[in-house]
């Protein structure tokens, strides 16, 4: 019987013991959880201070910004005003600019107006004073004419004696040409034809000689001709005076004939230019026209196109 009323009472204490333990768990839950619910509280105070203090600086950068469009209008309509005002200075100077060009193209008119009446009275001068020169030039060289004439014929009849003179002294003492080599063709390339005694090296350096003085001599004869052509038109326009005492016409006309002589003997030199290359082909170039011999190299690289030898040209024999 003691032992079941001690079993009662330790139960009884093992269940107030329990009932304290939950009790304190459930006292721990409930502080735990209203510890939670401040930390929540705190948190969205926290969140919502947060925000307050992102919508205040929204609203100062909002600020910010529309004192800065303000402060941008007022700037454009500063420079477009400033913008309108140079645009209205740039179309005045401008119209001033076009006012004094016009003004300086009218003087230069009247000046070319004036200019051009004072060259046509020159003009007119010019060509009464050749007129009276040409009349003077007819009349002295229809004398001259006369003079020439008899003086011509005088020489011509001397010279005719002379010629038959020496023509029968030839006849009596012409000797027999002597038989002309044969030139000895060997290789034919690139159109040289080489020989014996000129290789193919050789005749292409000549003809690069010959081609090179060929298109400088074609120039100089153009660049001669083309002035001689200009003085020409210098005269007809009146540009050159006439008279007995300055002479520059007689100058001109000297100085004319000179150029159109120089292109003359520039063109035949372009012309036996031609002829050589022409033999540098066929493989006659290098030998004399009159014996048939080869000619001195030293004397084809000063002379490229000579046709004879040193000793042939000092003895009279060709042109060159």
């Amino acid at each position: 019987m003691a032992t079941s009323i001690a079993r009662k009472r330790a139960a009884k204490k093992r269940a107030a013991q329990t009932k304290k333990k939950i009790a304190l768990i459930k006292k721990r839950a409930a502080a735990k959880k209203l510890a939670l619910a401040k930390k929540k509280i705190a948190a969205k105070k926290a969140v919502i201070a947060k925000k307050k203090v992102a919508l205040a600086k929204k609203q100062k950068l909002i600020v910010a910004k529309k004192k800065k469009i303000e402060l941008a209008k007022k700037l454009s309509i500063r420079r477009a005003a400033d913008a309108a005002r140079k645009l209205a200075k740039r179309k005045l100077d401008q119209s001033r600019k076009l006012l004094a060009a016009q003004r300086k193209r009218d003087q230069v008119v009247k000046k070319k107006a004036s200019a051009l009446a004072a060259k046509e009275k020159v003009k007119a001068k010019a060509r009464l004073d050749i007129e009276r020169k040409a009349a003077r030039e007819a009349k002295e060289a229809a004398r001259q004419a006369a003079v020439i004439a008899r003086e011509t014929e005088r020489k011509a009849k001397a010279e005719a004696q002379i010629a038959a003179r020496e023509a029968a002294l030839k006849a009596k003492r012409k000797p027999v040409p002597p038989p002309r080599p044969a030139i000895v063709k060997t290789t034919f390339l690139d159109g040289i034809q080489a020989t014996k005694e000129f290789d193919l090296r050789f005749l292409g350096t000549q003809r690069d000689a010959l081609v090179e003085a060929r298109t400088k001599l074609l120039g100089q004869a153009s660049r001669l001709e083309d002035e001689a052509h200009a003085l020409i038109q210098d005269v007809e326009m009146g540009d050159v005076q006439f008279d007995e005492e300055g002479g520059e016409g007689d100058t001109m006309v000297v100085e004319r004939e000179r150029d159109l002589t120089l292109s003359a003997q520039a063109r035949q030199t372009v012309e036996e230019i031609d002829a050589a290359l022409i033999r540098i082909r066929t493989g006659e170039y290098g030998y004399s026209v009159h014996s048939g011999l080869p000619i001195a190299r030293e004397r084809l690289k000063a002379l490229p196109w000579t046709t004879e030898s040193v000793l042939e040209r000092v003895g009279g024999i060709g042109n060159r």
